[in-house]
């Protein structure tokens, strides 16, 4: 049955892959994959060396006082319990992306952002180049690559009219957001999950991968200074015509961003889960979007609020992750992960080079599952809190989606934005992105001492 369930893992995922190609949404293949995983699990017939493992024999152990319990009830008892410790993990995940996603919605809808975008005024396109990415990168680590890559490509298409350079332009805010994402809690879904799983602590996080992170976007940067020239035909940030008070916009900006921020601040006084702090921060900034605009029409108003924001929400990206990390969460407890590393080990025998490879692949498999296996193959016990394993992936994992265009969210959103062709990202993007991605990871082994 375990290999009827890792083919049927294989098959899901090479569907998600397919989505456009076969017009099946991802997520709805990624929900009957993860039920299905764990309708498997429950209704196979434990091997003896899974009966043997470690972790079933400490759970029947917790079993020894109630008698008259049949090795079948055991083993679905254990079933029960492994879904309800996943799911747990799963909901805090998804409800701090809630949260997040909620606040950056609300602070949009208010046009927050434009304290930021009002003030580039520059027309020379290199300069304009490294300020809108130096932004990404920093704006990614408090919002997160996704939303600062939508935010950015908007603002690009007010600054850069010739098609051609925003495209280039487009691509580094992919590489930029990324890079930014990958040395923050919360500025991608893989280092979150990390974070809330207790791989990594917020600060060791952001001590150690942010220079590896400066250069993985220094490097592509620099070398596409010396191949734009020239000025822009016009500065049009000031375009936007929208009705939103500017006096509003500031508040929420710095309100919103302020909770973002204060979330792995309140994690670490009150030792509460992370989502805790974030759904605090959305209750505070709900509190404070109710205060504006009080005299408009109830129904021009509804954007402007909080319930208007959360209908807006990407609920089927998140419906996603939950099918994925369900169905990563059956791989793990039936110890087929487990397995798995042990064959790489054998196969590699370098963490090194693995967690790299890892990245890499990240360009072609969303890194979402790619993460989540990884901190199924490798134990907290054997690999504490800020071991080095972890924060190398963080940074892999973050940084490797940037290679190919459909390996990050960021990059599929830009895709769809400005309709570029996977090719042309290829030619021009890639290898600007690989070189980026090693010139950081060769920095992090060096800063770690791990050569």
């Amino acid at each position: 049955m375990e290999t009827i369930t890792i083919i049927l893992f294989v098959l899901g995922y090479l569907l998600i892959a397919l989505e456009h190609p076969i017009k099946i949404n991802k997520t709805a293949t990624a929900l009957v994959t993860g039920v299905l995983c764990w309708t498997l699990f429950a209704f196979s017939t434990p091997a003896a060396s899974f009966l043997e493992s470690e972790h079933f024999v400490s759970f029947t152990k917790s079993l020894q006082s109630i008698t008259g319990i049949g090795e079948a009830e055991i083993y679905q008892r254990f079933v029960k319990a492994e879904l309800s410790h996943h799911l747990s993990q799963i909901a805090s995940i998804l409800f701090f992306l809630m949260g997040a996603m909620t606040i950056v919605e609300l602070v949009d809808a208010h046009h927050g952002f434009r304290f930021i975008t009002d003030r580039i005024k520059t027309v020379d396109i290199r300069k304009l180049l490294w300020i809108v990415c130096w932004v990404a990168f920093f704006l990614s680590a408090i919002l997160d690559n996704l939303t600062t890559a939508i935010v950015m490509v908007s603002l690009s298409r007010k600054l850069v009219r010739d098609t051609e350079k925003r495209m280039f332009f487009a691509g580094m805010i992919i590489i930029a957001a990324n890079a930014g994402g990958a040395w923050s809690p919360i500025g991608d879904v893989t280092t979150t999950m990390l974070w809330i799983g207790g791989q990594i602590t917020s600060s060791a996080i952001i001590k150690t991968i942010f220079l590896p992170s400066v250069i993985c976007l220094l490097v592509p940067l620099l070398y596409l200074s010396f191949k734009l020239k020239g000025n822009l035909e016009s500065n049009g940030v000031n375009e936007d015509t929208s009705s939103g008070s500017p006096a509003a916009g500031k508040i929420m900006f710095f309100v919103g961003v302020g909770a973002l921020i204060s979330v792995p601040l309140f994690k670490t006084i009150t030792h509460l889960p992370p989502y805790m702090g974030m759904l605090l921060g959305l209750g505070v900034l709900w509190v404070v979007s109710e205060f504006i605009n009080p005299n408009m029409d109830e129904s021009e108003r509804q954007k402007y609020t909080a319930a208007g924001a959360l209908s807006r929400i990407d609920i089927p990206s998140m419906l996603f992750f939950m099918g994925i990390l369900l169905a990563v969460g059956a791989l793990e407890s039936m110890q087929t992960l487990h397995h798995f590393a042990i064959y790489l080990n054998d196969l590699i025998g370098d963490n090194r080079i693995i967690i790299t490879l890892i990245g890499v692949v990240s360009a072609i498999v969303d890194n979402v599952p790619l993460v989540a296996a990884s901190m199924g193959m490798y134990s907290l016990e054997l690999y504490p809190v800020d071991d080095t394993i972890w924060k190398y992936l963080a940074y892999c994992a973050g940084t490797g989606g940037s290679i190919l265009i459909i390996g990050s969210a960021a990059g599929v959103a830009v895709m769809g934005m400005e309709k570029i062709d996977f090719i042309w990202y290829l030619k021009k993007i890639s290898f600007l992105a690989m070189i980026g991605y090693f010139g950081g990871a060769l920095t992090y082994l060096l800063l770690s001492g791990a050569f």
